[in-house]
C-alpha cells in the first residue's frame, strides 16, 4: 500500500499500539473468568453461562458485515475516517462499555445488562481489529511491517495469557466479597479497563501520526469472492478455529472445577496455560517460518520455549502458588509442539494439518482419560492453536492481490464462530456433562485437518 505517512519518530506510537494489543488480548481472554463467575452469581445453567461469549462475539460478525457492505458501496469506513480515527473510535467505545459493565456491577442489574455491555465492548474490539493491523503496517517502513505485527501480536497473546492469571487472582481473590450478594468484585478491575482504554485512545489521538486512509478501485468494488472456494472454506476455516479456541477456554474452568476438584481461583492459574501456550506457540511459529539456518532456527526455539514457560511458571507461582510438580507434564506436551513444528517444515497448509490432528488426539485424551494427563492434554491445545489464525488467513488470501481487503473483511466476520460454539458446548455440557461436551471442538479440527490437507487448494487451478 502507498503511504503518505513520515516514517520518523514513530517509537511512541508504536508503543501505544502494541499496548492496544496487549489489552484487547487481556479484556477478551477476562471473558473465560467471567463465565464461572457469573454463572455463580445468578444459578445460570452451562449454556446460560456460555451467552457471555455469544453476546460478545456477535457484535464481532454484526460489526463487521456493516463495514463490509458500506465497502461494497463505495463508503468503506476506513476511507472516510481514517484508520487512526478508526481506532480511536474503537477504544472509546471499549472504554464506555467496561464503564457500563461495572456501573451494572455496582447497582447489581441483571444478567442481562452484563450481557448487553459485552456486546459493546466487541463492537468496540471490532473497530480495532479492522483498523490497528494495517495501522501497525503504515507507521514505518514497509521493510520491517511484518516485524511490527509479529511483535504486536505476541503481545496481544501475552495479553491472553496474563488475562487469566491476573483476572483470577483480583476477581476470585483480592477483590472478592463473600458478604455481597452482587458481582462487585469486577467493578474495580472493569473501571481500571475503562480508564486505562479512555488514556491509550487520547494517546492516540493526539500522537502525530497523520490520518492516512485506505483507497480501492473500481474493479476491487466490483468483484465478488465468494465464487473462490479456498476463500469461502478459509471463512469457515476461521469461524471453527476462533469457534474451537474460545469455547475451549470457556469451559475450562468449568472442567477443572468438576473433573479435577480444584478452586476456581487455581482453575483460573491452569487456564492461563492455555492461552500461554498459545502466545509460546506464536513466538516458535515466527522463528519457525524465518529464513535461519537451522540449527539456529532450532536454538531459538528452544530459548522461546524455556523462557515462555519459565514466565507463565513464574506469574501463577507467585500469585497462585502453582508448584512444579503441578505443571511439569505441561513440558511434554512442549516438546510434543516442537517436534510438531519441524514436522511442519516451515509450510503454512501441512503446519495446520498436523496441528489440528494432534488437537484432536489432544481432545480425545481429555475426554476419555483421567487425573493430570487429562487436564494437561485439554491444555496443551493452546500451543497448537498458536499458528492456526495466521495460516489459515493467509492460505485463505493467496493471490487474490487488491481484492483481499474485501476477503479480511469476510473473515474477520467468521469471528462469529466464537459467539456460536461456546453456546453449543454449553447445551451438550447441560445435556451429557461437562467432560463430554469437549466433543464439540472435535468438529472443528476434523474441518481444520481438512482444510489444511486440501482445502486451501480448492479453487486455486483456475487463477
Amino acid at each position: 500500500m502507498e503511504t503518505k505517512i513520515k516514517r520518523e519518530n514513530n517509537i511512541i506510537p508504536m508503543i501505544s499500539i502494541t499496548v492496544l494489543f496487549f489489552m484487547w488480548g487481556f479484556i477478551t481472554s477476562l471473558n473465560d473468568i467471567l463465565i464461572p463467575y457469573l454463572k455463580g452469581i445468578y444459578s445460570l445453567s452451562h449454556f446460560e453461562a456460555n451467552i457471555v461469549q455469544f453476546a460478545f462475539f456477535i457484535a464481532y460478525f454484526l460489526g463487521s458485515a456493516v463495514f463490509y457492505l458500506f465497502s461494497k458501496k463505495g463508503k468503506d469506513p476506513i476511507t472516510l475516517w481514517g484508520y487512526k480515527t478508526t481506532i480511536v473510535i474503537g477504544l472509546c467505545i471499549a472504554s464506555l462499555a467496561c464503564f457500563l459493565f461495572a456501573g451494572a456491577a455496582y447497582f447489581k442489574l441483571g444478567f442481562a445488562f452484563f450481557l448487553a455491555s459485552l456486546f459493546i465492548l466487541g463492537l468496540g474490539l471490532t473497530f480495532l481489529q479492522i483498523a490497528a493491523n494495517p495501522f501497525v503496517a503504515i507507521i514505518g517502513s514497509p521493510d520491517t511491517a511484518s516485524s511490527r505485527l509479529n511483535l504486536s501480536q505476541a503481545f496481544n497473546s501475552l495479553g491472553t495469557t496474563l488475562g487469566p492469571a491476573l483476572g483470577g487472582f483480583f476477581i476470585f481473590s483480592f477483590f472478592l466479597d463473600n458478604s455481597s450478594q452482587g458481582p462487585s468484585a469486577v467493578i474495580i478491575p472493569y473501571l481500571v479497563l475503562a480508564a486505562l482504554l479512555a488514556v491509550l485512545a487520547v494517546f492516540i489521538h493526539n500522537s502525530k501520526i497523520r490520518n492516512e486512509t485506505e483507497q480501492t478501485s473500481e474493479k476491487h468494488k466490483r468483484e465478488s469472492i465468494f465464487k473462490k472456494p479456498y476463500v469461502v472454506l478459509g471463512a469457515l476455516g476461521i469461524f471453527f478455529y476462533v469457534g474451537a479456541e474460545v469455547t475451549i477456554g470457556s469451559n475450562m474452568v468449568s472442567y477443572l472445577k468438576e473433573t479435577f476438584s480444584v478452586s476456581e481461583q487455581t482453575a483460573t492459574a491452569f487456564l492461563s496455560y492455555y492461552w500461554g501456550g498459545a502466545m509460546i506457540g506464536r513466538f516458535l511459529g515466527a522463528v519457525s517460518l524465518s529464513r535461519m539456518k537451522t540449527l539456529k532456527k532450532a536454538l531459538y526455539m528452544l530459548v522461546l520455549a524455556v523462557a515462555g514457560f519459565i514466565f507463565i511458571f513464574t506469574v501463577n507461582y507467585y500469585l497462585h502458588a502453582l508448584s512444579f510438580a503441578q505443571v511439569s507434564l505441561f513440558l511434554l506436551f512442549m516438546l510434543v509442539n516442537y517436534f510438531c513444528f519441524h514436522l511442519g517444515k516451515g509450510k503454512s497448509s501441512r503446519s495446520l494439518a498436523i496441528f489440528a490432528f494432534v488437537n484432536v488426539v489432544l481432545l480425545f485424551t481429555g475426554i476419555f482419560s483421567q487425573g493430570a494427563l487429562a487436564v494437561w492434554a485439554l491444555l496443551s491445545i493452546g500451543l497448537f492453536n498458536s499458528i492456526m489464525w495466521s495460516n489459515v488467513f493467509t492460505l485463505a488470501i493467496d493471490r487474490l492481490g487488491e481484492r483481499t481487503a474485501e476477503a479480511s473483511s469476510i473473515l474477520i466476520m467468521m469471528i462469529l464462530g466464537g459467539a456460536i460454539l461456546p453456546p453449543v458446548q454449553g447445551m451438550a455440557a447441560d445435556c451429557m456433562g461437562i467432560r463430554y461436551s469437549f466433543l464439540v471442538p472435535v468438529v472443528s479440527y476434523l474441518y481444520l485437518f481438512f482444510y489444511g490437507i486440501k482445502g486451501y487448494a480448492m479453487g486455486l487451478d483456475k487463477e
